[in-house]
């Protein structure tokens, strides 16, 4: 395989996919895991998998990478169905076999002086800020908060958070199964009415917690963010509003997916002025402010 940006050599592979299990929920959302040892090993929190639905569908499509396990070889990916490929994905059965490139992309990048991490993640953005989360919860030097949107039913049934948060009314408790077993604290988002949720956009959630943060606690925060534009433009302003960092992933429709066609190039901003990127093999992970 010809990659056109050399750094990404020998981190990018071809292999054959076997499906392990796949989890059907709400509004045509499934949960897919992948036996994809080498994509497993090299994976990070941003990166994706550009995986062919079908043998008769032959461009692939670009899947962001929501769990590896590199001991085990497997990695999870979240998906809705939108279109023949994915449609065609969703009928897979277990044991079938996908041809998949990845881990494709540059991932996030949490710095060490700012403990407090805040993550947020939008409908099909929810799986980069699950990994990252799962990364931060094996250390404990720490300190992450995970708010999630979505509009359509969350792709997990939701049980309520065993741990308070002071500023937040008490029946906003909803959470995520998967992050309470790792004690994470999560505010989920919604204008669809759904039970435990905020009522309202990410945005107003992630204002309300940054303000109960002092100065000294703002220095030490930065924000992971993963979604719709609209929702990362909203998230970008947010950051610049409290003058802390703030880090998106991209979503770009994608064609090769390894920097050859440029497809999916956006504007950047570099020191050398406004340069186009891709969101493949530079991104999908950008600065907000060289974004926005």
């Amino acid at each position: 395989m010809s990659v056109s940006n050399k750094s990404h050599r020998g981190t990018i592979f071809i292999e054959d996919a076997r499906i392990e299990s796949m989890e059907i929920h709400a509004e045509d959302q499934f949960i897919i895991r992948l036996y994809s040892p080498k994509c497993a090993k090299k994976a990070l929190p941003g990166s994706f998998a550009h995986i062919q639905c079908d043998n008769e569908i032959l461009m692939r499509r670009p899947l962001s990478i929501m769990r590896v396990n590199a001991e085990d070889g497997w990695i999870e990916i979240l998906f809705k169905i939108v279109g023949d490929g994915l449609k065609a994905l969703s009928k897979k059965k277990i044991g079938d076999i996908l041809s998949s490139i990845g881990p494709i992309g540059n991932g996030f990048l949490p710095n060490e002086k700012r403990p407090k991490t805040l993550l947020i993640g939008g409908g099909v953005g929810i799986p980069p800020v699950i990994f990252l989360a799962e990364i931060l919860k094996n250390d404990r030097q720490w300190d992450p908060l995970v708010i999630m949107g979505s509009e359509i039913p969350f792709p997990f049934n939701i049980t309520k958070r065993a741990q308070s948060i002071s500023w937040l009314e008490k029946d906003i408790n909803g959470t995520m199964p998967l992050l309470e077993a790792w004690q994470l604290p999560v505010i989920l988002c919604s204008l669809s009415d759904i039970n435990g949720s905020f009522r309202g956009y990410v945005t107003g959630i992630a204002d309300r917690y940054l303000g109960t943060l002092d100065q000294s606690e703002l220095d030490r925060t930065e924000i992971f963010s993963c979604g719709p534009m609209p929702m990362l433009e909203a998230v970008a302003n947010l950051a610049k509003k409290y003058n802390i960092p703030c880090q998106v992933s991209l979503e770009e429709y994608m064609a090769c997916a390894v920097g050859g066609c440029a497809g999916c190039t956006v504007p950047i901003k570099t020191k050398q002025g406004i340069a186009m990127k891709r969101v493949c093999v530079d991104g999908p992970v950008f600065e907000a402010a060289n974004v926005f």
